[in-house]
């Protein structure tokens, strides 16, 4: 399966920049986890790139409508499974068991959350976010307030982390890409 290939499926169901960027965050978070931790970068990004395929058009759907859609780039079964998952005890009954699974279940809210205290900064960039900082917006329900907190405690649990080191390590991954996806953003 080729990149251009997900990329003409996310466009063909997501039109709205918030998602599209979204989509592009997940992807190279997750293609960062892949390479520290050992495992196919590809692969791991593709997931990331197509896990809300069908969150913008069929959003009472979500995970239920991603098998259907992925099939018109014949995703592999593994691919499907892993996007499925990461909305396990939510809008799915897959839960994720593998470590590329857990991860995309623990940062896919914590990368929304993420990168909304980084637009309220003075740089608008995780370049110079602290966790500290990222634990006040946090603690504070107000705050972006569609991410769920509690979904971003499971993800950690189910990866053996603790909260302090799952934001760790996702704010490193968002800073490795931001610039890479500010580009890709222009040139959409």
């Amino acid at each position: 399966m080729e990149r251009k290939d997900a990329i003409d499926l996310l466009k063909k169901y997501n039109q709205e920049e918030f998602h599209i960027r979204h989509a592009y965050t997940v992807e190279n978070v997750m293609r960062y986890f892949a390479r520290e931790l050992g495992y196919d970068e590809d692969f791991w990004g593709l997931v990331g790139l197509l896990h809300d395929i069908d969150f913008e058009k069929y959003p009472e759907e979500h995970c239920q409508k991603a098998p259907e859609l992925l099939k018109e780039i014949n995703a592999p079964e593994d691919l499907v499974r892993a996007v499925c998952s990461h909305g396990y005890g939510i809008c799915s009954d897959i839960e994720p068991k593998h470590e590329m699974e857990k991860i995309l279940f623990a940062v896919d809210e914590l990368t929304g959350l993420i990168w909304a205290a980084a637009k309220m900064r003075p740089s608008k960039s995780t370049k110079d976010m602290e966790v500290s900082s990222l634990k006040k917006k946090f603690k504070d329900k107000r705050f972006a307030a569609g991410c769920s907190r509690d979904t971003i405690k499971v993800g950690a649990e189910r990866l053996g982390w603790t909260l302090e080191e799952l934001f760790e390590k996702t704010i490193l991954a968002m800073r490795d890409c931001e610039d890479k996806i500010e580009e890709e953003m222009k040139n959409d």
